[in-house]
């Protein structure tokens, strides 16, 4: 039996089915019975192809750029039929190089080039005299050029005249064109993205769902008895929604983190590379941020300021901050209209107007320098947690005649205050200019949340909501509404309905909280760590798993016990904010129970993402590692 031309492993050209377009692939396996190789293509398609479908790195570059047939091009200027299909890939293999066709004959500025086909015309041509060989330009057949400028989705096709003029003629990319392709038309053409949360009908339902949940929380945990019983909760009068001072202390707040932000007081860092090959800069000071909040919430307090009115206009607040998360997802979905193409997220721009505005169209929206969904997600409503959090514990000490907080209320406090703090703390790893899009990753890319900030992961700048998800409507509301008045929802409960603690009970939920801290932390410290350098000594006893990406899977550490370790940290610490709410209630319990269905949320989503992406690697690793997020117990 022969042995395959081409062994597992190596790396080569294979042409796209249905296209001249050839891609690097690499190859992982042959099937001597089907002759066909299975290759895996850089965006994790894998393809079984034919041998004359693929070509070596070498023979294709020396195909690409023989010099015979420059030559024969020289002495032929004016030659614009059907040409071979390897002077086709020269030319593609020009422009993705950034490279102009040499023109050194005057005569060829009308010579026109035409795209890749898949005939294999010969030399013939090139015995022909001038008079037959005079350029066709006015043959529709011939309008194309392979010099393609991204136009959205479309591309100029130019063609020089004698005169220097340039002619545009627009035409339509090749079909089914994938990253990874020799031209630079085919550099933009990505995969459809398919649509989340139930699509173009489920967009359309959680734009209104979402904004009525927020409200039905805050009013049934008014209630004197805020038993799921007593639903639906009373609605009050239209005019208590509104208070223009809520407005005023939300844009206030709003103004003071946004000041804090252009300070030039910490770190400039760079995210990860784009889509586009951009890499941005953003100003990582959120540490200094909350600091210098604590400092005027203290000198709030000093000059008498009554920081309860947030408990007693609670509603109002949220009213007011839903408001501005409604303008602000307006404003954001129609600069998006004159965004680039390279500008625009992948995941919203279906074409339909609901989920495009729910899913936000443009990916990183600046106004000069300034990041707005960097700042969204990592300031107003994440400090304001904490703000929200201290002011319950005085409306507790207010309504219950207390001179300290309860010990339930304290918990709560500290134990989600260090959430925040580790967040901000963490915001940008050391050395994470080395984390790029092309180092080597671990078992699971840092996730966020859909409608909340997924914290004290190191590196926010390589979550998904600022690597991959537009800024719309969903990230503007999770991050100014979702986050301060859902994760709150303990401290609000306890202002009202007191649980007293025992001291064992108080100590068990303690260790609790810190065993989550630990997994949590412990687990996305060696994730970042390997991220960074994978040939750090740390991890030379550590087991890993190659993937035809060129990166590898980490299968060691708290990695190698269940897929998600910081899923099974974050679990542990909102049951640990959970308990000192006590049983009498479910609705306390509110935040666990929906960590829970985000957690499936992000499984299923985070699964069907690294199968396509690492393919049969993945598979390896769901085989060695066989628990998601719950280790199971010996």
């Amino acid at each position: 039996m022969p042995l395959p031309k081409y062994p597992t492993g190596d790396t080569v050209m294979g042409r796209w089915p249905g296209s001249s377009l050839y891609y690097e692939v690499k190859v992982l396996g042959y099937d001597s019975r089907s002759r066909l190789y299975t290759v895996i293509y850089k965006d994790g398609t894998e393809l079984e192809l034919k041998e004359q479908d693929i070509m070596s790195l070498a023979g294709f570059q020396a195909r690409s750029r023989s010099p015979g047939r420059r030559r024969s091009r020289s002495r032929s200027p004016a030659r614009t039929t059907r040409r071979s299909s390897s002077r086709a890939a020269a030319a593609a293999a020009a422009i993705a190089d950034g490279a102009t066709p040499s023109r050194k004959d005057p005569k060829q500025r009308d010579a026109l080039e035409t795209r890749p086909t898949e005939n294999n015309s010969n030399d013939k041509h090139e015995q022909k005299d001038e008079k037959s060989m005079a350029p066709r330009v006015s043959e529709p057949e011939n309008k194309e050029e392979a010099q393609p400028e991204r136009s959205q989705g479309r591309y100029n096709l130019r063609r020089r005249k004698d005169d220097g003029d340039v002619e545009t003629v627009n035409a339509k990319p090749e079909p089914k064109q994938q990253p990874g392709a020799t031209t630079l038309a085919a550099a933009w053409a990505t995969p459809p993205v398919p649509l989340d949360f139930g699509g173009k009908l489920g967009a359309f339902f959680w734009l209104l769902f979402l904004p009525a949940w927020v409200l039905f929380l805050i009013l049934q945990v008014n209630q004197e008895d805020p038993s799921l019983t007593n639903f639906p909760p009373p609605f009050p009068p239209l005019e208590t929604f509104w208070d223009l001072r809520a407005l005023g202390f939300v844009l206030l707040w709003i103004l003071l983190q946004a000041l804090l932000y252009i300070l030039p007081i910490g770190k400039l860092s760079d995210g990860v590379p784009l889509r586009s090959g951009e890499t941005l800069r953003y100003r990582t000071n959120g540490f200094f941020a909350f600091a210098v909040s604590a400092a005027v919430v203290a000198a709030a307090m000093y000059l008498d300021v009554d920081l309860t009115y947030i408990h007693s206009h609670f509603l109002q607040l949220a009213v007011a901050s839903f408001l501005v998360s409604l303008l602000l997802s307006v404003y954001l979905f129609v600069r998006a209209r004159s965004a680039g193409l390279g500008e625009l997220a992948l995941g919203g721009n279906s074409g339909n107007v609901v989920y495009d505005f729910f899913k936000g169209r443009e990916l990183n929206p600046r106004i000069k320098g300034f990041d707005l969904k960097f700042f969204c997600e990592m300031r107003p409503g994440l400090i304001g947690w904490c703000l929200i959090n201290f002011a319950m514990a005085l409306a507790e000490m207010k309504h219950q005649g207390l001179e300290t907080p309860s010990s339930s209320m304290i918990l709560v406090n500290v134990f989600q205050l260090l959430y925040v703090i580790d967040g901000l703390w963490n915001e940008v790893p050391p050395s994470s200019e080395q984390a790029s899009a092309s180092s080597v990753e671990s078992a699971r890319l840092i996730c966020s949340s859909p409608l909340c900030v997924s914290l004290s992961q190191e590196a926010i700048l390589t979550t998904m909501d600022l690597m991959h998800d537009g800024f719309g409507f969903m990230l503007a509301f999770g991050d100014l509404v979702w986050v301060p008045f859902t994760y709150t929802l303990q401290a609000y409960y306890l202002v009202d309905h007191p649980n007293p603690l025992s001291l064992p009970v108080l100590f068990a939920i303690v260790v609790l909280k810190l065993v989550g801290f630990y997994i949590f932390r412990k687990s996305n410290s060696e994730k970042n760590a390997f991220r960074r350098n994978p040939s750090d000594p740390r991890f030379s006893h550590m087991k890993t798993i190659p993937t035809a990406t060129g990166k590898s899977l980490l299968v060691s550490g708290w990695w190698g016990v269940v897929r998600h370790p910081n899923y099974l940290g974050d679990l542990l610490m909102a049951l640990a904010w959970s308990l000192p709410c006590g049983f009498r209630h479910l609705l306390p319990w509110y935040y666990m129970i929906y960590f829970i269905i985000l957690l499936v949320h992000r499984d299923s989503r985070d699964m069907s993402d690294c199968r396509r992406k690492y393919g049969s690697a993945w598979d390896e690793y769901c085989r060695t590692v066989r628990y998601r997020i719950i280790p199971r117990v010996y």
